[in-house]
């Protein structure tokens, strides 16, 4: 109850109040920003471990391990229905229930606290027996070692047991005291982390002023963005219905400009694929001439009498079987010419069509001058409308009934500063008892400890295997003597710590389990928000209490989360239910005086041509110029082929190849010089002209896409045009008529916008709660978790560590001292033993 109480307490402080928010702004399309003005809060909204939070995560598994059960939601709703009182009606079975569902829950902590509890009553018992039983010379207590076979090997092992429970025991004393000393220097920043939110929430509430009078005065800066846009009426109006039209008018004139720009283009593409092909057929022919040289004097030297002579008369046939590829692969001259079209694109470039273009662009340009001559009467009128509006604005601050409220939050927020500043000293002084508590309790675990690291170390070192028992040095007998100080001290102690282990264990981990994580996880604020709840009449308790309205959905999650986020307390206690802020900001009045204003605005604008009769003529012509009739695959089939029917690189090496094979003599030489001259035909003749075949065949594609489909295109833009013209003539006046509405809105909206904010920044940034979060985080999640909790949780798991294990300490120690210490009496050695043991004799 005392969170539940803390919480009223940190709203009830912040109800119809308001205060300077964080940075905040809010900016419109149209370019007009408001900005309230900044303010820094000292209070962080996290608070950070350090590397110790790696220890808090183990205690929270090992938590999570004993205690795996979810929160017990149902269980917290019934407590709290009956008060916290179960004294009456105990027996009834609705509270057994209860009662078995509460055993049912913390059984993971009772187990363990039983076990720790029966730690604590055997232990004092099992040291007096078994101080008693060492006093009567058993359990060890017989001054007397018996040599057995293994005795070294046990000797170790006890040494190295002891070893590593010491080291767990060691480590769990490190985590005691770091959490001794991380809760004292967590208590010492609590009257720093006390005085941050205090003043956090100082400001929230005494910045309010200045800011309403900031937003309000934002009125005046809105009415110059208002007056300098209705100056600035030929580039918004004038620009707006021009930008309106443009859709509509722009693409067309941009289609017949791009149209004049591929009339040249085409045309120069026309120029340039006749030209080449000439060119082409010149060299075209050259080849030929050159191969029927080639293969004429290849016909020659297969005369020649080897050629009658096996085997070289099978060489000769097959040469001469193959001369007949050694041909032309094309009919470049059987192509058509392209002039007849070239002159009539040369015919249709002789009226300048771009030319036209631009006088219809200049008399579309025109808009924006025309409108602003004709509503110099209509901006006056506006001007003394928003004139008059201002002093509405300025009596609104005094209908906002916040500021006469501060003073008495100002009060509370005071007292209790008074009060954490009276019992803070307490508080530290209780601390302090508490840390050399802790100390004493870690120091004296530390001592037990030593003592175990002093008897391993002198036993260890002043062990000599080679003395009987009897005669053992000083320093293996201290080092015994060490093992059994600790082991009494352990048993004189141990049960007081694990009662401090136990007690810490229980608060700590139910703290954790039922306020800690259900803080974090919000589910805390979820049972608070159960309906009927902490008042029986009330529906929802917190909308009853602030809004004196218990039906109304206000709960303490949702205004913790939107304390979170930094919402204003109007929106966040939903205080328009007492108070509608929305009244208070209507100018609906004057606003319709503005709209009336921009509806009356009469603009006229015709007399628009974009494109006259001789441009469109000269589209017609081009249309009809006959690029896009040319038989455009005849060319392509042509230049896709190869210059000849086959390779002449491939045939020069076969026949170079075949010439090799053949004797010496003139029809070698002969077979050799011709395929030589192959080769310097095509690198010379057919390289070249597959290069510009291949270029060709790019500028045929690229004129056969600009001329594919020509008369559907000037159609079209033809089209379009008679479109757009008609527009401007049909629908101008309509496209004026919403764009003067537009452009009045526009300057209504910045009332508006201006007056929108003005309700945003009340509804939801002036008074920003984000200080009555943090302190609520502060006070739950960082003082009582973070300082007090996590620290307290990691003492009594380190301390509990450290302490249970003592018991297997104390049972390897008592093992080990027999080992270290001198004997009063020892077995007698035998000379005639041929294992040199000890044997013991009564």
């Amino acid at each position: 109850m005392a969170l539940l109480l803390g919480f009223l307490l940190l709203l009830e402080l912040c109800w119809d109040t308001s205060a300077l928010g964080p940075l905040s702004s809010t900016k419109g399309s149209d370019g007009l920003e408001f900005e309230l003005p900044a303010t820094n809060y000292e209070t962080k909204d996290s608070n950070q471990a350090g590397p110790i939070s790696v220890l808090f995560q183990i205690v929270q598994v090992f938590l999570q391990v004993v205690q795996p059960h979810p929160f017990p939601e149902d269980i917290l709703r019934k407590i709290l229905q009956k008060k916290f009182d179960f004294s009456t009606d105990y027996d009834k079975p609705e509270n057994v229930v209860l009662t078995l569902k509460i055993i049912y829950y913390e059984i993971g902590i009772i187990i363990c606290a039983v076990l720790g509890l029966l730690f604590v009553i055997l232990m004092p018992l099992v040291g007096f027996c078994f101080g008693l039983c060492r006093c009567c010379n058993k359990c060890g207590g017989e001054m007397h070692q018996r040599q057995k076979k293994n005795g070294a090997f046990l000797r170790k092992y006890f040494t190295v047991s002891l070893l590593v429970i010491c080291i767990f025991i060691s480590v769990g004393i490190i985590y005691g005291f770091v959490a001794n000393h991380h809760l004292r220097t967590r208590i010492e920043k609590t009257r720093k982390l006390a005085e941050s939110n205090l003043k956090d929430l100082r400001t929230l509430l005494i910045g309010t002023p200045a800011q309403i009078n900031y937003v309000l005065s934002q009125y005046a800066s809105t009415k110059e963005k208002a007056f300098s846009d209705l100056d600035n009426i030929k580039s918004l109006l004038g620009g707006g219905i021009h930008d309106e039209l443009r859709p509509k008018v722009i693409p067309v004139l941009d289609d017949i400009k791009a149209m004049a720009e591929a009339i040249k283009e085409t045309r120069e593409a026309l120029l340039n694929v006749n030209n080449t092909l000439k060119e082409l057929k010149m060299s075209t022919a050259q080849l030929n001439t050159s191969l029927s040289d080639v293969k004429r004097n290849l016909e020659q030297s297969l005369n020649d009498p080897m050629c009658s002579v096996p085997p070289v008369a099978t060489t000769c046939n097959n040469i001469r079987m193959s001369l007949g590829q050694l041909d032309d692969n094309t009919n470049l001259g059987q192509l058509p010419s392209l002039d007849k079209q070239i002159d009539n694109i040369n015919n249709v470039l002789q009226t300048d069509l771009s030319s036209l273009v631009q006088k219809g662009y200049k008399s579309f340009n025109d808009i924006p001058e025309m409108v602003q001559n004709q509503t110099t009467d209509i901006v006056s009128d506006v001007k003394r409308t928003l004139n008059s509006l201002g002093s509405d604005i300025e009596n609104m601050s005094e209908q906002i009934p916040i500021q006469d409220k501060l003073s008495d939050f100002i009060g509370y927020i005071n007292d209790t500063e008074t009060y954490i500043h009276r019992n803070l000293p307490t508080l530290e002084e209780y601390d302090s008892y508490r840390w050399l508590g802790g100390l004493i309790v870690c120091c004296l675990l530390t001592l037990i400890v030593v003592f175990y690291y002093l008897g391993l170390m002198c036993g260890t070192f002043g062990y000599d295997r080679h003395a009987t028992p009897t005669r053992r040095g000083c320093v293996s007998n201290t080092g015994g003597i060490f093992l059994m100080v600790g082991v009494g001290i352990s048993f004189l102690f141990c049960w007081i710590l694990m009662t401090i282990v136990v007690l810490t264990f229980v608060i700590g981990g139910n703290m954790e389990k039922l306020v800690c994580e259900p803080y974090q996880n919000r589910k805390l604020f979820q049972i608070l928000d159960t309906p009927y709840l902490l008042n029986e009449n009330w529906k929802y308790y917190l909308s009853g209490m602030v809004l004196n309205k218990p039906d109304i959905n206000l709960t303490f999650e949702q205004v913790y989360s939107d304390c979170k986020e930094n919402k204003g307390i109007y929106s966040t206690l939903k205080l328009e239910n007492t108070y509608n802020i929305s009244e208070h900001l209507n100018i609906q009045e004057h606003a319709r005086n503005l709209s009336n204003d921009f509806k009356n605005m009469n603009v006229n604008i015709d007399n628009i041509v974009l494109l006259d009769a001789a441009g469109r003529k000269n589209l017609m012509d081009f249309s009809s110029s006959g690029v896009d009739t040319i038989d455009y695959n005849v060319y392509l089939a042509e230049m896709g082929k190869t210059p000849t029917k086959v390779n002449l690189l491939s045939f020069a090496d076969d026949l170079d190849t075949k010439a090799n094979n053949l004797p010496q003599g003139s029809l070698k030489q002969s077979l050799k010089n011709n395929a030589q001259n192959l080769k310097t035909i095509h690198h010379g003749q057919v390289m070249p002209l597959e290069q510009s075949m291949s270029t060709i065949n790019q500028s045929i594609k690229e004129l056969q896409h600009k001329s594919s489909g020509l008369r559907v295109k000037v159609a079209n833009i033809l089209s379009s045009l008679d479109s757009a013209q008609d527009f401007l003539q049909t629908r101008i006046s309509s496209v004026i008529v919403k764009e003067s509405s537009k452009y009045g809105n526009m300057i209504i909206g910045y009332f508006e916008h201006y007056l929108q904010w003005v309700k945003i920044s009340i509804t939801e940034q002036i008074a920003a709660c984000k200080p009555v979060a943090t302190a609520l985080d502060s006070a739950v999640d960082v003082f009582l978790c973070s300082y007090i909790i996590d620290p307290m949780n990691l003492f009594w798991f380190g301390i509990g560590k450290a302490t249970i294990f003592l018991l297997p300490a104390i049972i390897f120690a008592v093992k080990l001292a027999k080992y270290y210490r001198r004997m009063d009496s020892e077995d007698v050695y035998d000379d005639s033993s041929v294992l040199g043991t000890w044997h013991f004799t009564l």
